[in-house]
């Protein structure tokens, strides 16, 4: 059997995923690929706690190192958006290292940054640079008459949500690279 669940995640909650992705392979439904931007395909399986992990712009990694991964009991599963998703077993890990793709926080940290450079500053810029500027000759009343209205309604609501979006995941991302950082 078959199911598709639609669940979002930020960029910043790559952590939350792999943990809601270990409770769904526990109740017996084993991740098999996404479809961006929130669409999780499951098949059913024999319920197992299987450790899941995500690791961002792995695909720029030379192949020894998804050997290593793989030669590690890690399987590389699928990619979706700049992320690769591997899991394992819990049962094949004795020690919480061994649960861990990245032997450092260093490295940790790193993938942190990644996700900071590679994906939050884009929408940072786009957000100065399309966004902000409509919002602006909304307010100064430049948009009139029924679709003036839709149109800084629709505006409004993607300021309100690029907003949120932007402060949440800087903040999320920052306190979590410093918990690795320190």
């Amino acid at each position: 059997m078959r199911r598709t669940v639609t669940k979002v995640f930020t960029i910043a909650d790559f952590e939350e995923e792999e943990i809601w992705l270990r409770e769904q392979h526990k109740k017996g439904w084993k991740l098999t690929g996404m479809t961006p931007p929130c669409f999780y395909r499951f098949e059913s399986c024999e319920p197992e706690d299987v450790i899941y992990r995500l690791d961002f712009g792995s695909d720029d990694r030379p192949n020894d190192y998804m050997q290593m991964l793989s030669d590690f009991g890690w399987e590389h599963f699928a990619d979706c958006l700049g992320w690769s998703y591997f899991r394992k077993p819990a049962s094949e890990t004795v020690t919480e290292e061994e649960g861990e793709i990245f032997s450092d926080d260093e490295s940790r940290a790193e993938q942190v940054t990644k996700v900071m450079r590679s994906r939050l500053l884009p929408v940072v810029l786009l957000f100065f640079c399309t966004v902000l500027p409509n919002f602006m000759r909304m307010l100064d009343g430049e948009y009139i008459g029924f679709w003036g209205k839709v149109y800084s309604g629709f505006f409004s609501i993607v300021f309100a949500l690029d907003v949120f979006l932007i402060v949440y995941c800087t903040a999320k991302l920052k306190k979590i690279r410093s918990r690795y950082k320190d």
